[in-house]
């Protein structure tokens, strides 16, 4: 099956309907624009009972290609589930956390606010370390001239001004918008 945009893909599925029960958002590279051919679509989630949450999502995706579902023994790691549809792979994390205290959550949304204050010139740096083969965090980490975990170094920021990042960004090479 062809790739559809990833907006098509989670509605043919109807997933955000699906897990509406969860508060769904969706993160990562497909909604900044930063996607490679590599890329999935991901789903996170706020699930304080994660049999139930488990018990939905087999019921409603577990006939899907490629269906995988797991959770670490401490009972505050994710529920993780994975799948392909319309040409995507989905994967979807559940987290007793409410969704905007997730890790996944907070590194969206201070790389949706680099993005924004970097412009075109931070977007073209990001896909071309993405597509060298890193990981988001660090392609962005990276792209700022930062050492260290990008992961990590990327939370750092999230109490930042927009002039103080904006100072970063410039001394990165990403000039002032």
């Amino acid at each position: 099956m062809s790739r559809t945009d990833y907006q098509t893909a989670v509605h043919q599925i109807g997933i955000l309907k699906t897990l509406a029960a969860y508060d769904p958002h969706i993160a990562g590279t497909p909604p900044l624009g930063v996607d490679t051919l590599t890329s999935d679509i991901d789903i996170l989630c706020c699930a304080p009972n994660a049999e139930a949450f488990v018990a939905d999502v087999v019921r409603s995706y577990g006939g899907m290609s490629g269906f995988r579902i797991w959770q670490w023994i401490a009972d505050d790691r994710p529920v993780i589930a994975t799948f392909q549809a319309c040409g995507w792979d989905f994967e979807i994390f559940a987290s007793p956390l409410p969704v905007a205290e997730q890790f996944g959550w907070r590194h969206f949304e201070i790389e949706r606010r680099l993005l924004a204050l970097g412009g075109d010139g931070l977007k073209e740096a990001i896909l071309a370390l993405r597509r060298q083969g890193l990981k988001t965090e660090p392609a962005f980490w990276s792209a700022l001239a930062r050492e260290g975990d990008g992961y990590l170094g990327l939370l750092s920021l999230e109490q930042a001004t927009d002039t103080e990042l904006r100072k970063m960004l410039d001394a990165a090479g990403f000039g002032s918008r």
